[in-house]
């Protein structure tokens, strides 16, 4: 087994975090696994994994040469691919915002996956921002302002955003008509995990975005305790549409205030310089670009 096809093997073996189901996926025998990671662990004076009766996870070496792998693989098949004109193929790691994986993209993976048989994605969910070159993350889709960084990034749309509460919460405080109707009221607070700070509550009106701060009893910094608190009547709270659209068709929230939305959320999807040109990551960007256009959010601006 030459260098590349153990390096294939070692990180499978990573994912699997098994030699026997490595081995089964590699369609070799355990005995050549075993044999394949004691050559390679001699070759770089380090060892690369730690086994037990139950699972294999890579040492602190075997994290970094993992990663280190990966990147060489996908620009052998990227480069590979690339010359062939074929459909792209191989594992495609993406980063996704919690929100956005269970109520965007993962229902629209079976139509990814019938146009892209031969890719497969491991997907993890974080709110928080994460170093994707360090951790090897192919791409990752974000709603919000971007940081500055070195990756590239392409703004897919804007996401509808709503004001709304609980049925129960407008009896006890009323349905107001206009902003200055929200005095005496209050909201959910969603604070900023970096800060700690709370966010206002934010409405266009006239073509400009008015901040209000309101009193709050609550606040929270994950997207389904901010929800689960307005369906309880805790005060407003401002959601994606997407996010709220069962609950203001069943009658569990109400919107208010929709001549006065808040202003739209960036949806983006970003990826390391060096993926700019990856088979996966182009068809995978260009179909996010489609679901977006389709009528999932307005779409982005020239």
């Amino acid at each position: 087994m030459d260098r590349l096809d153990a390096m294939r093997l070692f990180t499978r073996i990573v994912e699997r975090r098994s030699f026997t189901a490595a081995a089964h996926d590699s369609d070799v025998p355990r005995s050549t696994v075993t044999q394949v990671i004691k050559k390679m662990e001699t070759r770089l004076g380090v060892q690369l994994l730690q086994r037990s009766t139950r699972t294999v996870r890579p040492t602190l070496d075997g994290e970094a040469y993992y990663k280190r792998c990966l990147a060489i693989l996908d620009d052998i098949d990227d480069a590979e691919g690339a010359f062939r004109g074929s459909t792209p193929k191989g594992l495609l790691r993406v980063e996704v915002q919690g929100t956005l994986a269970r109520y965007f993209l993962t229902p629209g993976l079976p139509d990814f996956f019938e146009r892209y048989p031969g890719i497969e994605i491991s997907m993890t969910e974080h709110d928080e921002w994460v170093d994707l070159v360090h951790e090897g993350v192919d791409c990752a889709l974000r709603w919000g302002d971007l940081p500055d960084s070195s990756l590239i990034a392409k703004r897919l749309g804007l996401l509808e955003r709503v004001t709304c509460a609980s049925p129960a919460y407008f009896d006890r405080f009323g349905f107001p008509e206009t902003t200055e109707a929200l005095q005496g009221h209050r909201h959910v607070g969603r604070r900023l995990p970096s800060t700690g700070s709370v966010r206002p509550l934010m409405f266009e009106i006239c073509g400009e975005t008015h901040n209000i701060s309101l009193p709050t009893i609550l606040s929270v910094t994950g997207s389904e305790s901010y929800r689960e608190a307005a369906r309880l009547g805790l005060g407003l709270a401002q959601m994606p549409r997407f996010h709220v659209e069962d609950d203001l068709k069943n009658g569990r929230l109400v919107s208010v205030l929709e001549s006065t939305p808040p202003p739209g959320v960036p949806v983006s999807v970003v990826y390391p310089q060096s993926r700019q040109l990856s088979p996966r990551v182009r068809v995978f960007v260009d179909w996010l670009s489609q679901r977006f256009i389709k009528g999932f959010a307005r779409a982005a601006p020239d």
